[in-house]
């Protein structure tokens, strides 16, 4: 399973040119279900997003959670991030979950979320989306549950 979480200003999810859901101050978290994810792989990613300390104290160093500064989530599917370059030019995405599965690992993970007293905003779940990220820093942290350690 892979995130890729940034930090940012605000953001905004549009489907067919109609924005669905939009946030202020928080994450824009990119998501991804792989073949052999499971839910334990979704409860490290929310553990580990939920507290994450990237958000400025007031000596200006990163100390801060999303919960400390009353921040919201906007997480957006995105099976591309499954893709393997290794081969050629054109990237395979054959490790990516079957979409009923990563449906079901995606709404979780906003659930787990949810239950960490966050609010969370998405995209729409295998639709073609415009994603507009104002990326506070830039701040981008990669989570791969695949190398937890």
């Amino acid at each position: 399973m892979k995130a890729v979480v940034q930090r940012v200003k605000n953001s905004k999810v549009s489907v067919n040119n109609k924005v669905i859901s939009e946030i202020g101050i928080g994450f824009n978290v990119l998501f991804c279900a792989e073949e052999n994810d499971t839910f334990e792989d979704a409860d490290y990613l929310i553990k580990k997003i939920s507290n994450l300390r990237i958000f400025e104290d007031n000596q200006g160093k990163m100390n801060l959670s999303i919960k400390e500064v009353n921040g919201s989530m906007l997480v957006i599917s995105q099976f591309t991030l499954a893709a393997s370059t290794r081969k050629g030019n054109r990237p395979s995405f054959t490790k990516a979950m079957e979409p009923k599965k990563a449906n079901e690992l995606y709404e979780y993970f906003m659930n787990g979320i949810k239950e960490e007293g966050i609010e969370v905003k998405k995209g729409e779940f295998g639709e073609d989306m415009l994603v507009e990220i104002n990326n506070d820093g830039p701040v981008t942290i990669i989570y791969d549950t695949n190398n937890k350690e």
